[in-house]
């Protein structure tokens, strides 16, 4: 099988649409011959941040000397990016052959879906690499999530804000029970989430479950400053950290991983105070407040739902320094669209409307009418590239073109803005 039939198969199943349950995933792995038994994982769901959270954890471990394999979704630019193993994307040549053994064992009459076969494949590829740790996001939820048949050494839930609702439930606590689906017996949890109502269902079930419970803000402690970021935690007091990432909501998310990191080291895992600062130095995590140009100056964040949008927009306000802000904005279909304009475009002078070639993507006709309807400016370029170009002869000297409104309008915009480096599939 070639790698490009392989991704023709695999992007087949998304016909199947999204479905709850473990037992195709577990179906899969038995298959396979369990493979995935006896690894060490950090499993991390939340409703934004599980990314940066796994990628400072990654940087930080990596940087201890361990082979780290880190599975995330959506990618940005190609199917590779979801599997990796000490920052290397899986060669097209494995992903091939990962299909083809899955391929054998997939009953024609009940396929998985496209999260599940590729669930597999990362639990099975992370195996046969032999890494010491795997870090595992969660694509939706948690409880019923395709990740979810792992045992991790520790449960990490960033925080819990209304998305998926017609999956997860319409209420707060309903996601935060399904996000809490991870939580396993006897293995520790720690989260940012901030809700008090929140919190509780988190505190109750890890007392049902004898499971080690931590909070950000409690237990482990963290202050933004001027000059950095101080952490308290419960072995380690860092003044003034560096981190390679953009935005001030990613201090909450460096707390976060380095509670994470504490924890493992409660386990017996061995690293220095320089490993981790360094570390923190040397995170890789494209289209999240990503700068890829000064002139003009050009921020490209997936910001996929209100809260992200409002975070966004509060960190754009707090750091950035522009003159008027150009608006680049694609937005899925299935979110809250109303609600990611209600937080984002307050701090826009001008808006284009368009949408990435995929086919969740709302309609930038549509998206033009509820701008008008929020009382902004805009336009309608349907193609990416061209709705750049048009901000980028719009732009004058101190202003600052935003892409955002969805992983998919930025992993579209990189292969355009910088084609090298961000290649798409064939």
């Amino acid at each position: 099988m070639s790698y490009k039939k392989a991704l023709d198969y695999l992007y087949g199943l998304q016909k199947y649409g999204i479905k709850f349950g473990l037992s195709k995933t577990s179906n899969l792995m038995k298959g396979l011959g369990n493979p995935h038994l006896g690894g060490r994982y950090i499993h991390i769901a939340g409703s934004n941040g599980k990314g940066s959270v796994g990628a400072m954890v990654e940087s930080i471990l990596i940087r201890s000397g361990l082979k780290v394999g880190f599975y995330s979704s959506p990618h940005l630019v190609r199917f590779a990016e979801r599997f990796r193993v000490n920052r290397k994307e899986i060669s097209r040549k494995s992903v091939a052959e990962l299909l083809l053994e899955l391929e054998k064992i997939i009953h024609p009459d009940h396929p998985p879906t496209f999260f599940e076969a590729t669930t597999a494949m990362g639990l099975a590829y992370f195996a046969r690499e032999k890494t010491d740790i795997s870090i595992m996001e969660v694509g939706m939820g948690g409880r019923l999530d395709a990740t979810n048949i792992i045992t991790p050494l520790v449960s990490v839930i960033t925080n819990i804000s209304l998305e998926h609702q017609s999956f997860l439930g319409s209420r707060l606590l309903d996601i935060a029970g399904e996000k809490a689906g991870i939580i396993k017996k006897g293995v520790d949890v720690v989260t940012a989430a901030t809700q008090p109502h929140v919190i509780r269902r988190f505190e109750g079930i890890c007392a049902a479950k004898k499971a080690p419970y931590w909070r950000i803000g409690k237990d482990f402690r963290y202050r933004t400053t001027a000059s950095g970021l101080n952490f308290y935690g419960q072995k380690h007091t860092f003044k003034d950290l560096e981190i390679n990432l953009q935005g001030g909501f990613q201090s909450r998310n460096t707390a976060l991983a380095l509670a994470v990191i504490e924890i493992l080291e409660m386990k017996g895992f061995r690293l220095s105070i320089q490993d981790i600062m360094d570390g923190l130095k040397e995170i890789v995590w494209p289209g999240r407040m990503h700068i890829i140009s000064r002139d003009p100056l050009i921020v490209l964040d997936g910001a996929h739902n209100p809260d992200a949008a409002d975070k966004l927009s509060l960190s754009i306000k707090r750091d950035g320094s522009y003159d008027r802000l150009i608006l680049v904005l694609g937005i899925m279909k299935d979110k809250d669209i109303d609600r990611i304009m209600d937080k984002i475009l307050p701090i826009s002078d001008y808006v284009i409307c368009t949408a990435p070639e995929y086919y969740r993507s709302a309609e930038p006709g549509e998206l033009v009418k509820r701008l008008r309807a929020h009382g902004k400016d805009g336009e309608v370029i349907p193609s990416i590239p061209k709705a750049i170009a048009r901000a980028r002869a719009m732009a004058r000297s101190g202003d600052m073109i935003l892409i955002t409104g969805s992983l998919f309008t930025v992993g579209e915009a990189l292969t355009y803005l910088d084609p090298e480096k961000y290649r798409p599939d064939p």
